[in-house]
Order: structure tokens, then sequence, then C-alpha cells
């Protein structure tokens, strides 16, 4: 479980099995919606204000998937690290 807080994703860095799925929850605890995008995750979901969204991910190679927020990506970023 993850969660956005003052525009920034927390934990910043996730980690999951590799080869495995998973499911990915994301609870926003701002005022403003945010829009969770990762390319290499091949996802774009918008997390509504008060709100969450569940996703379900996997199985995925051993690395790193980075990901951020589009309606403030200078300070909502992170990474998923499958290993």
């Amino acid at each position: 479980v993850g969660f956005i807080k003052n525009h920034r994703f927390e934990p910043t860095s996730l980690t999951v099995t590799a080869g495995q799925k998973f499911k990915l929850v994301i609870e926003n605890q701002d005022p403003t919606p945010e829009e969770f995008e990762s390319h290499s995750l091949n996802r774009e979901k918008i997390v509504p204000a008060h709100g969450r969204i569940i996703l379900y991910l996997g199985p995925l190679d051993a690395g790193s998937y980075p990901f951020f927020g589009e309606f403030n990506p200078a300070t909502a970023t992170g990474n998923l690290v499958a290993q």
C-alpha cells in the first residue's frame, strides 16, 4: 500500500517479488486528484482526491519501474523495484 500526501508518493520506493502478480493500492490523502502514471508499467490512472485506486500488476521481470504523478511531476515521483 502506498499513498499520496502533499503531492508526493510515500514510500518513494516499493519492492515486489519478480515473476509474481500483485495488487498495488494507492490512497490519496490530498484534497486534489493525482494521476498515477508509469510508461514502463504501461499504466495511467486518476487517483481521486481523498480516494484510492487498486492496480493489478505483474508478473514483472526483475528491474526498476519508475512512476510519477502527472499533475505534480516535480514532486510526485517513485519507483517500483521487482527482485
